[in-house]
């Protein structure tokens, strides 16, 4: 039996640098920072010159954590030399995209030359772009709706590479963060909605683009800005002479922002900067705001215990605890379960094994702070629940006096179509008790569960300006059109 993830799957990570003697080492750090965000292939791709002067694109990818694919470190001198690289974390979902064709960045040769891209995000239009396209005599290599956009750019009449691009993206709909490697440059852009984040930065004279801020601290660049909604960034020769970027809007269309707030909420690392905020504090705020609208205190006056699912939660507690002592509940923060970081990706047990040895394999409770308390849990987000179910019989066995669930989201109730993955509708705990959170509670068998409500969520990151979010995947309600025929198996990323 296959133990599934019960949380949601952001895509992909992405990186690009331009102008570094040792590009796609930087990338390989770059890539190790963002393992987070795919856990299944990586991949880089990296520009030389041949004897005669010619650009040559260097590709090693492979399925695998970063360390696994670059186990050998000679590569970045023997086969991915040159000055500029871009890089590709990825999470595969359906059985077809664990194919090694699937494996990014993508390299295409065209009238213009070489041109190499990595994505993170979905796009909604893929089926139909596809189908144009193949009705058109497009011959496709791979499943992802990535080689979409190269055959767009590939098809485009216009003479200019920049405008190339900028015609090919005002096609496309839904959500892209990409770094494009060509030639004589390095392109980063957003979808005209932001729904996925990109940040800029500088190491020594070269320049570096990344899907989180905490590739630039692995290997010591400093942050600029990040990549505005709807923005192409270009670097090239010329940039690393004056300093300067040149920037180019993708069309003149007005668009609100909709950043994903599962990026705050569980995707992000802590210590990345995005959407114009940092991760840790916005995660603080969902789990202060989660203890003023459903605190937890104990029956007889004794010290409630918070504890967290780690390591994605871990902050959120604190902020809870931190507002449980303000509103002058005795509570003190504790470690009360400890993860084990040496599983693997996929574990795969015998048939005769019961579901909650995967859980039991990575967590173990400390007893000793459980026995006889009252203890809050505090979880980011809940999918299909069994995992929860099992956290909570796991801390059932320590014998603590009672067990509340808080989780600082609201019930999922929607598919993404933006780049995140979910089970289907049908598996979302919310769906199978009707968002009844009664049923969820008895099912899980706590004695009481709270959600945040996207009010509430809302209000936690109304610094950032609550407007600006996607909030789909709870409301249902999508910032753009989506295919009604679109499932999940229609698209790859």
């Amino acid at each position: 039996m296959i133990i599934k993830p019960d949380k949601p799957k952001c895509h992909c990570g992405i990186f690009g640098i331009f102008g570094s003697q040792h590009a796609s080492l930087q990338t390989y750090y770059g890539l190790h920072a963002l393992q987070h965000r795919g856990q299944e292939a990586a991949g880089i791709v990296s520009k030389s010159f041949s004897a005669k002067g010619n650009s040559v694109f260097n590709i090693h990818k492979g399925v695998g954590l970063v360390t696994e694919v670059f186990e050998d470190k000679s590569i970045f001198h023997s086969l991915l030399p040159g000055r500029s690289a871009i890089g590709h974390n990825r999470y595969s979902t359906t059985g077809a995209s664990k194919s090694r064709k699937n494996i990014q960045p993508f390299v295409v040769n065209y009238r213009m030359g070489n041109l190499a891209v990595s994505h993170n995000g979905n796009l909604t239009n893929a089926k139909q772009l596809r189908e144009e396209l193949v009705n058109d005599g497009a011959i496709f290599q791979t499943t992802s709706d990535t080689e979409v956009i190269l055959h767009l750019i590939a098809r485009s009449k216009l003479t200019n590479q920049i405008d190339q691009i900028k015609e090919a993206l005002s096609k496309v709909e839904g959500a892209y963060s990409l770094v494009i490697l060509t030639d004589d440059k390095l392109i980063a852009t957003r979808d005209p909605f932001g729904f996925r984040p990109l940040a800029l930065g500088k190491l020594h004279n070269a320049f570096v683009f990344a899907s989180e801020t905490c590739s630039f601290d692995l290997i010591s660049a400093s942050f600029i800005r990040e990549v505005d909604p709807g923005e192409l960034v270009v670097i090239n020769d010329s940039t690393l002479s004056n300093g300067f970027p040149e920037s180019y809007k993708i069309n003149n269309l007005k668009f609100p922002q909709k950043h994903c707030i599962f990026e705050f909420i569980y995707f992000s690392r802590p210590d990345s900067f995005i959407f114009g905020h940092n991760v840790d504090k916005m995660r603080r705020r969902l789990g202060k705001v989660l203890a003023r609208k459903h605190p937890v205190s104990d029956r007889d006056g004794e010290k409630v215990i918070v504890i967290s699912v780690p390591d994605s939660s871990n902050t959120m507690a604190l902020g809870y605890q931190t507002e449980l002592e303000k509103l002058n509940i005795n509570s003190k923060l504790e470690i009360g379960l400890i993860r084990s970081h040496y599983i693997g990706r996929t574990f795969i047990l015998p048939g005769q094994e019961k579901r909650e040895m995967g859980v039991r394999i990575k967590f173990n409770t400390v007893k000793g702070v459980l026995q006889g308390r009252t203890v809050v849990l505090i979880d980011d987000s809940i999918v299909r629940g069994t995992t929860s179910k099992q956290l909570v019989k796991l801390i059932r066995e320590a014998n603590p006096k009672e067990i509340h669930l808080r989780i600082s989201s609201p019930p999922i109730t929607h598919p993404c179509y933006y780049g995140m993955d979910f089970p289907s509708k049908e598996e979302l705990i919310a769906n199978r008790f009707n968002v009844d959170i009664n049923s969820i509670k008895n099912y899980l068998e706590v004695d009481s569960l709270e959600y945040l409500t996207i009010d509430e969520m809302l209000e936690a990151v109304s610094e950032a300006n609550a407007e600006n979010f996607c909030t789909a995947c709870f409301s249902g309600k999508y910032p753009s059109k989506i295919d009604p025929t679109l499932t999940k198996e229609m698209y790859e990323i």
